[in-house]
């Protein structure tokens, strides 16, 4: 069988800061909306191709900015959502999405179980023991990661306006979100900013919180952006100074297990 990535294309994995001094571990499993070549445009216009389906938009450049100012470690997926999502175990269907929101995506619809496993093979599997070794590496060396995963959201989503600005999303351990949301809400209130919105456990969006926070016992959280504020450099930076101010506050107070 022919692999799905070339030589060329390099490692699916990308790590940035890996010497940091602070203790954040930010992942961005939606980074991009590149396609390996040997998939061609998956059947989908330019157009679907470049919107929300197919990455997380404004989320990288966040995730490298509060790397940056928080010294944290980041590791991100570098194609796209539509290949193999990250935030998805092998055994979810939502991995290779056959249809996403409006969109059918033809070259998912058509894969073989066998291109189906490449893409687990090339994919998910180098992503997911990047993260993990990190995180072993990190506790063995007597430091406990703080898990981050970045997100961002369409504004509109099957027609429909969504009024939630930032999300505080959290799965069976919820320390960090209940910090970060009780800081958030202490006096003047940035943005609407709502617990696990748009989107939560039940959505199956929490998996890379369960594989590598809640099972090393990591302080975790997913963040949820809505794109349209941080679709520039200028609303990548208003967030990014925000969400390190909140991130900072709301460690200083969490209680460790």
């Amino acid at each position: 069988m022919t692999g799905l990535l070339t030589q060329a294309e390099g490692d699916p994995v990308a790590i940035e800061n890996t010497d940091a001094k602070g203790d954040f571990l930010f992942v961005c499993e939606h980074a991009s909306s590149r396609l390996p070549e040997r998939l061609g445009t998956l059947g989908l216009s330019r157009e679907a191709l470049e919107s929300h389906i197919a990455w997380d938009p404004g989320a990288l450049a966040v995730s490298r900015l509060l790397a940056e100012k928080l010294d944290g470690t980041l590791i991100h997926q570098r194609f796209s959502r539509l290949v193999y999502d990250c935030n998805r175990p092998p055994e979810s269907e939502a991995a290779t999405p056959v249809v996403s929101e409006v969109f059918e995506v033809p070259g998912n619809r058509t894969m073989s179980a066998e291109e189906r496993r490449a893409r687990v093979d090339e994919i998910y599997l180098p992503f997911r023991d990047a993260v993990s070794d990190f995180v072993v590496g990190r506790k063995a060396a007597g430091r406990l990661p703080i898990l981050v995963t970045m997100h961002s959201f369409t504004p509109v989503y099957f027609g429909k306006p969504r009024g939630v600005e930032l999300g505080i999303l959290h799965d069976a351990d919820s320390r960090l979100a209940d910090r970060m949301l009780a800081v958030a809400t202490t006096g003047e209130v940035a943005y609407d900013i709502r617990r696990n919105e748009p989107y939560g456990p039940a959505d199956g969006v929490t998996h890379s919180l369960i594989e590598y926070g809640v099972r090393y016992g990591l302080p975790n959280v997913m963040i949820e952006i809505r794109n349209d504020l941080i679709r520039n450099e200028i609303g990548q930076r208003v967030m990014a100074d925000y969400l390190e101010g909140l991130l900072a506050r709301s460690v200083a107070a969490l209680p460790r297990k």
